[in-house]
C-alpha cells in the first residue's frame, strides 16, 4: 500500500505521519475536484502555466477549506530548479498564496518552525521532498527536478537543519512523494553524467537503464533517496511513494501531456495544538 493515501478527490495524505501527529497537515494534491478546462482540468494549482488566475485561486480555496488552513496562511515560492532554501517566518505568511507575483523569489526549498503556516510547492513530474522533525517542531519541502537533485537540494535541507537549527539528523524524517517513475522518465547523456557526478561511489549499481536509442530511463526517486542517506538520514526514516505522475490518471504530467498541463501541490504545516 502506498504511504500517500487518498483522503478525498482533491488530495492524498501521508497517513503514517498524520496518524501519529493529528495536527500535522501533510499531503499531495490530485488533478480532480476543481474548476478548469483542458489542459488544466480540473484542480490546477499553478499560477504560472497559463491558466486563468481566478480559477487557480478558486481551486486553492477549495483545498484550503479541505485542509483547514486559510489561503492567507499559505506560502509558495518561485521555483527555478536550483537548491536555494529559505526559512519561512510569520513575515512570509501569504506570500505566493493567491498570485505568482508575491511568491518567494528564486527558491525551491522552504522550511518553518511556525504554526498555522502551510508550506507549498508545485509539481508535474519532479520529485517532491517532505522533511519533518517531530521532536524539534520543524517541517520543510523541497522541489527536486533533475537539476535540483544533482545540486543536492535534499542534503542541503538536512545541512540547514543540522547546522543552523540544531536539529540532530537522527530526528529527521523524509517522504519522497508522487513523481515520474523510471519507466516513464527518459533522459539524455548530459543528465546521466550529472547524476553520476553525485551518485554515491560505494553503490555499484546505477539508478538508470540504458536504451537502444542512446537515451536512459532514470530513477530520480532513488537518486534522491541515496543522496539523503549519504547526508545521514536513516533509511528506515525515509518514506517512498510508488505513484507515477506520468501513468496515474489522478495526476498532471509534463512529460505525458507534452508540456501543457496543470500543476499538483505538495504541502506541509502544523496547526496550533502541536
Amino acid at each position: 500500500m502506498d504511504p500517500f493515501v487518498q483522503r478525498n478527490k482533491r488530495y492524498l495524505e501521508i497517513e503514517q505521519w498524520h496518524q501519529s501527529f493529528p495536527n500535522l497537515i501533510v499531503g499531495f494534491s490530485t488533478r480532480d475536484g476543481g474548476e478548469g478546462t483542458f489542459p488544466y482540468s480540473s484542480l490546477n494549482l499553478g499560477f504560472h502555466v497559463g491558466d486563468d488566475p481566478q480559477i487557480v485561486k478558486q481551486n486553492r480555496q477549495r483545498l484550503a477549506e479541505d485542509l483547514g488552513i486559510p489561503l492567507c496562511n499559505w506560502v509558495g515560492t518561485e521555483q527555478v530548479h536550483e537548491a536555494v532554501i529559505h526559512k519561512v517566518t510569520t513575515i512570509d505568511r501569504g506570500f505566493g498564496s493567491d498570485c505568482l507575483e508575491t511568491a518567494i523569489k528564486r527558491t525551491d526549498g522552504i522550511y518553518t518552525r511556525e504554526k498555522n503556516i502551510l508550506l507549498t510547492s508545485l509539481y508535474a513530474d519532479c520529485v517532491p521532498l517532505y522533511f519533518f522533525s517531530p521532536k524539534d517542531h520543524v517541517v520543510g519541502l523541497a522541489h527536486a527536478g533533475w537539476r535540483g537533485t544533482v545540486q543536492n537540494i535534499g542534503p542541503a535541507m538536512i545541512n540547514k537543519w543540522t547546522k543552523e537549527e540544531n536539529v540532530p539528523v537522527e530526528h529527521i524524517h523524509v517522504a519522497i512523494g508522487p513523481c515520474i517513475s523510471s519507466v516513464a522518465y527518459e533522459v539524455d547523456q548530459k543528465v546521466v553524467s550529472e547524476v553520476e557526478n553525485v551518485w554515491p561511489s560505494h553503490i555499484k549499481s546505477q539508478p538508470y537503464q540504458s536504451l537502444p536509442n542512446g537515451k536512459f530511463l532514470l530513477d530520480l526517486r532513488e537518486v534522491n533517496k541515496q543522496l539523503l542517506i549519504q547526508a545521514g538520514v536513516r533509511e528506515e526514516q525515509i518514506i517512498l511513494s510508488s505513484i507515477c505522475t506520468a501513468n496515474d490518471v489522478r495526476m498532471f504530467s509534463h512529460r505525458a501531456e507534452e508540456g501543457k498541463t496543470g500543476r499538483l501541490m505538495s504541502f506541509i504545516g502544523f496547526k496550533t495544538g502541536w
